[in-house]
C-alpha cells in the first residue's frame, strides 16, 4: 500500500513540476520570441531522418512587419472570433464534434451496407475494406493551435487534448492577444521545413511578410491545415475557390 501511495505521489510531483515548466516557458514568451517550437523540432527531426539533411527556413518578424491582409486572412480562415473568446471556442468545438459524430455514424451505416452487400451465396460475409470516418477539421482555436505546437505532442488522446485547453487558457492570461497572434504568425507550419510568415512569403511569392497582397494573404490562410499537401499543389482548384471565400470574409475580421 506505501509503495502505491509513494508512486501515486510521484506522479502527481513529476505532473505538477510539468505545470510549472509550462507556466514558466510562456511566461518568459511575454518578453522573449521562442526559437524553436515543439513541432518544428519534431519534424526536422523527421526530414533530417528521412532526406538525410536539416530543412528549416524560418526568421523571426515583429508584429507590425507582418501584413494585416495575411493577420485578417489566418483569423478569418481559423478563428473568426479570436479577438473575444478566452482561448477556447466552445460553440466551434461543439459543432466539430457534433460533425464528428455524423461523420462516424455515417461510415458506420456505409460498412453495414457493404457487408450485406457483399455476403457470398453460402452466407458469409465476403472481405471488405471499411469505410472511414471522414476527419473533421475545426473546433481548434488559434490559441489552442499555439499551444499544441509550442510545446506539446501531435498524438491525439483525451490527456493531451486537456493539456492543450489548460495551455491556451495560460497563453490568454499571460499574454496578450497581439503577442498570441505574432507568435502563431512566426512559427505556424508553411511547407515542408517552412515555418512562419516571412519564410513563407518568401518560398512561395518572393517578397516580404511586410508586402503580401489580399489573395496571397487568403492563399496562405487556406494552406494552413494542410500545408505540405497544398505546398505540392500549387494549382488546385480548391486552393484557389477557398481563398476567394476568404477574401470575401476578410473585411470582416477583427485585429487585435
Amino acid at each position: 500500500m506505501k509503495g502505491l501511495l509513494r508512486w501515486i505521489l510521484l506522479v502527481l510531483v513529476a505532473a505538477l513540476a510539468l505545470q510549472l515548466f509550462f507556466l514558466v516557458r510562456v511566461g518568459t514568451m511575454a518578453v522573449v520570441d521562442p526559437q524553436s517550437t515543439s513541432f518544428q523540432r519534431s519534424e526536422a527531426f523527421r526530414i533530417a531522418r528521412e532526406k538525410g539533411q536539416l530543412r528549416w527556413r524560418q526568421q523571426w518578424v515583429p508584429y507590425s512587419k507582418i501584413s494585416d491582409n495575411l493577420k485578417r486572412a489566418v483569423i478569418a480562415s481559423e478563428d473568426g472570433s479570436f479577438t473575444n473568446h478566452d482561448g477556447v471556442d466552445w460553440e466551434a468545438l461543439e459543432k466539430a464534434w457534433q460533425r464528428n459524430a455524423r461523420a462516424e455514424e455515417q461510415a458506420a451505416r456505409q460498412n453495414a451496407q457493404q457487408a450485406r452487400r457483399s455476403t457470398t451465396r453460402a452466407g458469409a460475409p465476403a472481405p471488405v475494406r471499411p469505410a472511414k470516418a471522414p476527419k473533421i477539421v475545426g473546433g481548434s482555436t488559434i490559441t489552442q493551435q499555439l499551444a499544441k505546437n509550442l510545446l506539446l505532442s501531435g498524438e491525439r488522446t483525451l490527456l493531451r487534448k486537456g493539456q492543450e485547453l489548460a495551455l491556451a487558457f495560460l497563453l490568454e492570461r499571460m499574454l496578450n492577444k497581439e503577442r498570441i497572434l505574432e507568435i502563431y504568425l512566426n512559427s505556424v507550419e508553411w511547407g515542408e521545413g517552412v515555418f512562419g510568415a516571412e519564410a513563407a512569403a518568401q518560398h512561395y511569392f518572393r517578397k516580404s511578410a511586410s508586402q503580401l497582397s489580399v489573395y496571397e494573404s487568403a492563399r496562405l490562410a487556406v494552406m494552413l491545415p494542410r500545408p505540405r499537401y497544398f505546398e505540392k499543389l500549387p494549382n488546385s482548384g480548391y486552393l484557389a475557390s477557398r481563398a476567394s471565400t476568404i477574401v470575401a470574409r476578410m473585411r470582416d475580421a477583427e485585429l487585435p
